[in-house]
């Protein structure tokens, strides 16, 4: 796992300095910049208002009763897209920006959850059902 990670966090940089270096040597580089900035600030907002969404629906469904776990995965999956948007560089954006729309954010939940099942199933997770004492 760590292995993978080191892999990501070198290789994801190296592809968007190269898709910068590209994408500059086509428009230019203040378009280019321009994009960088624009998608990251259109993005930290549409992350944000999605947020305080998401927040006051689990806000709901806990003062009814109701476990939210349905908006705390979409919770999680926001925070990773306004994470990613507010890194420099067109494909983090890009992948950004599908974490926040709501129809490509179904289908990133629905294969995390499947993921997480399958973690579950193969024991890696102790699933607790119950806070009760056994006394």
């Amino acid at each position: 796992m760590l292995g993978y990670l080191i892999l990501l966090f070198t290789l994801i940089p190296i592809i968007e300095l190269a898709l910068l270096i590209e994408i500059g040597k086509h428009i230019g580089v203040i378009y280019t910049l321009t994009i960088v900035i624009v998608t990251g600030v259109l993005g930290a907002f549409l992350a944000r208002e999605q947020g305080f969404k998401t927040l006051q629906k689990i806000e709901t469904e806990v003062n009814g009763g109701i476990m939210p776990g349905e908006e705390i995965i979409d919770g999680v999956i926001i925070l990773c897209g306004g994470i990613l948007l507010l890194t420099p560089g067109l494909l983090t954006d890009a992948v950004g920006f599908l974490a926040l729309i709501p129809v490509t954010r179904a289908f990133i939940k629905k294969e995390l959850k499947k993921k997480i099942q399958k973690i579950m199933d193969d024991g890696k997770v102790i699933k607790i059902t119950s806070f009760k004492s056994n006394d």
